[in-house]
């Protein structure tokens, strides 16, 4: 992959005083000041109104609380959308607080995530740029010469802090920006400095995602005095002696089923600094780094087993757990796992259990059965390798496992019925048609087979036989019309 100036925007360092490499001369440089940083909101990523309409409140009330603690400027580290051209919804919030923010003259410094970021350059980012009411500090240039990234800084008019970060791509694409970047201008820049970032760091990330492809520390500019990251939604915080605070936020609210049931919340850190009292070449910085938890709704998290529980039992456990619990205007998450007996998953009463907490005023509910099994059936295996005998040993195998029918007529029975759910509409029938001719068929084989079970008369097994022949007639004849 190259490096290109489409990607790494390049601007005039010299037309705009917030892009200057000097700290400009009315710049309060403050002795003492305060930040915030936030990561990873995702705004439009939930699929359903509710869960992103909690989402939109994380937002709106981070930015809230970032204005009661008077902070003198915000970074949001990448993914402050799920997508380079969010909706129009969407926007119509965000920007009128936004503006809200600017309006206070509170700075909102921002690097495009993996997310927010489009290689086309069309990108919400740059809008909201323009129009005055964030800056991509993301700022550079690609050497012709050395093909060196060379990144310039971002100077912050109140503090004189000075800020720079490196965009996120998906598929971990941003590595090859680090390699190639020089390092050389930016290790040796004296002040307060923050660098941003939106990649997957190895040296930060959590145990269960060491198997995931990421990039050393040791690709990073040194001597920064923080480093805002993004994209792996777990808050962490290291120290190191080349890289004195490197730092993860964590969504600032959970993104799916598992970060909900993990976290409950999401959150930001705020950052304190003071200057030391030394000459202004050499000046020292010491920093206070809290991390605020974001609760937007209480949560409610059940994690059940239910390994030789029969449905009914599954139930009522579930039932009974939220009994006692204050589940008024709160979210839900319910995960059953193990393997359910003498029954499946789907005779699990969850209308019941959806109704019974919804009567008690819960917010959401949310379920999740991936790691949930039946042991009704018994794991099937086959000796052939054919094709041909594999259906037919498979029904073989499976028989006689309910006293339904007796095992002829089961074997029937279950060829008619595969026959007829495989075939296809015939053209010009509609699909309602088409649903229609497939019932009346089922039906037809069921009632056949009730009588057969009624009267135990053998010579309607014929009729059975001659209608599965009927069927391999029709289904030949559909495949002759294809």
């Amino acid at each position: 992959m190259n490096l290109n100036n489409d990607e790494i925007k390049d601007k005039n360092m010299n037309n705009e005083n917030n892009y200057d490499n000097k700290i400009d001369n009315n710049s309060e440089n403050k002795s003492s000041f305060k930040y915030a940083h936030l990561a990873d909101l995702h705004l439009g990523s939930w699929r359903d109104d509710k869960m992103r309409e909690l989402s939109t409140k994380a937002f709106l009330k981070a930015m809230d609380e970032c204005l009661e603690k008077q902070v003198d400027f915000i970074l949001f580290a990448g993914d402050l959308f799920n997508t380079s051209l969010p909706s129009v919804d969407i926007l119509k919030i965000v920007t009128k607080k936004l503006k809200e923010v600017n309006d206070k003259n509170i700075p909102l410094y921002v690097i495009p995530g993996s997310h927010d970021f489009s290689p086309s350059g069309k990108t919400i980012i740059d809008v909201l740029e323009n129009a005055g009411l964030l800056i991509n500090v993301c700022q550079g240039e690609v050497d012709p010469e050395t093909k060196e990234l060379c990144l310039k800084f971002t100077i912050d008019q109140k503090t004189g802090t000075k800020i720079t970060g490196m965009l996120g791509r998906k598929g971990q694409l941003d590595k090859n920006y680090y390699e190639n970047l020089k390092l050389s201008s930016l290790d040796s820049e004296a002040g307060y400095k923050i660098f941003m970032f939106h990649t997957s760091v190895a040296e930060l990330l959590p145990v269960e995602l060491k198997f995931i492809e990421s990039a050393p520390l040791s690709l990073f500019p040194k001597g920064f005095d923080y480093y805002a990251g993004g994209h792996i939604h777990h808050p962490v915080k290291i120290e190191h002696a080349d890289y004195r605070c490197v730092t993860y936020t964590g969504a600032l609210f959970p993104n799916n089923f598992q970060e909900l049931e993990k976290y409950s919340k999401g959150g930001y850190y705020i950052v304190s600094v003071e200057a030391n009292e030394t000459n202004e070449i050499n000046k020292s910085f010491t920093q206070n780094i809290e991390w605020i938890p974001l609760e937007i709704i209480k949560h409610h998290s059940l994690i059940l087993n239910c390994n030789h529980k029969t449905a009914e039992v599954i139930t009522f456990d579930i039932l009974d757990y939220f009994n006692d619990k204050e589940v008024e205007n709160s979210l839900i998450t319910i995960r059953l796992k193990g393997s359910i007996n003498n029954g499946q998953v789907s005779d699990i009463n969850f209308k019941e259990i959806f109704q019974q907490l919804y009567n008690k005023e819960a917010y959401f509910i949310m379920k999740n059965t991936a790691k949930l099994s039946s042991n009704e059936f018994e794991e099937i295996k086959t000796a052939s390798s054919n094709p041909e005998t594999i259906e037919e040993e498979t029904i073989k195998e499976h028989l006689q496992q309910t006293n339904t029918f007796d095992k002829e007529t089961e074997v029937n029975l279950i060829k008619s019925l595969i026959l007829s759910l495989n075939t296809t509409k015939k053209e010009g029938e509609t699909s309602s048609d088409f649903q229609r001719r497939v019932e009346e068929e089922m039906e037809g084989l069921l009632n056949i087979n009730r009588e057969d079970k009624s009267s135990e008369n053998k010579s309607d097994n014929h009729e059975i036989n001659s209608k599965l022949d009927d069927h391999k007639f029709n289904d030949d004849r559909l495949n002759d019309n294809k």
